[in-house]
């Protein structure tokens, strides 16, 4: 593994102090000298971590006044992104949106591999929703997880798209803790049971629009679940 530069150094510490709260979005950062003197480095190096922030959008350069800390909606690096939601306060809205980030990419990936899914993959998916089933009566979250997660990469990768499966990989951690949250109320289990068996059943028909409305029930019954079991909205 490469050594990280001192660039990067910084920069991954202004990042942990950001994400942490330390800075929060439309504050100032402190400037080239006192960062220099902070972390022992020449002003250059502050200067070089500080545009590389800038190149992600995470920091914007207001001329006269000094450098802000964007909004995360600002951002341009989905790695950093992650890294704020992880790392950072789990608040409703972050949770609704990654459902709606999913609804958006798994109803077309689903409809995509109706068409495309093997004899394999659909044998693969059944077992998978049969562990769903004996984590869900043996109260195994983190089998119930891990069988979840499975289920839908299996998906995404029988789509055939590359894309796809590429935009989902960074996304797996935040989706499995998230996952372990929402699967230990046991209605949401069998709700999932439920809607993964009905996506099965389309996919095993190999019905493309089928398969999509499916999978968008599911993601109705997600955001559902998650409001009335986790998030206790209204």
């Amino acid at each position: 593994m490469a050594r990280k530069s001192l660039t990067d150094m910084v920069a991954d510490d202004l990042l942990d102090r950001i994400v942490a709260g330390e800075f929060p979005p439309d504050s100032i950062v402190p400037g080239e000298l006192e960062l220099s003197s902070q972390h022992e480095v020449s002003r250059m190096t502050v200067r070089e971590a500080m545009k590389t922030l800038a190149a992600r959008r995470i920091l914007r350069v207001e001329r006269g006044r000094g450098t802000f800390v964007n909004p995360f909606s600002s951002w341009g690096s989905l790695h950093a992104v992650l890294r704020a939601v992880s790392e950072g306060e789990d608040d409703a809205a972050v949770a609704i949106q990654l459902i709606e980030l999913r609804r958006m990419l798994e109803t077309g990936a689903c409809e995509l591999a109706a068409s495309r899914i093997s004899d394999g993959d659909l044998e693969r998916l059944s077992g998978q929703v049969e562990r769903m089933r004996e984590a869900h009566a043996a109260n195994d979250v983190t089998a119930f997880v891990e069988s979840d997660l499975a289920f839908h990469d299996i998906i995404l990768h029988a789509s055939g798209n590359i894309f796809v499966a590429v935009l989902f990989e960074p996304l797996h951690r935040i989706l499995q803790d998230r996952r372990a949250e929402t699967s230990r109320v046991p209605e949401i289990q069998a709700n999932a049971i439920a809607m993964h068996a009905a996506i099965l059943a389309a996919l095993t028909a190999r019905r493309p629009e089928l398969a999509r409305v499916a999978m968008d029930k599911h993601m109705t019954q997600t955001l559902e679940d998650l409001k009335s079991y986790v998030l206790r909205a209204p």
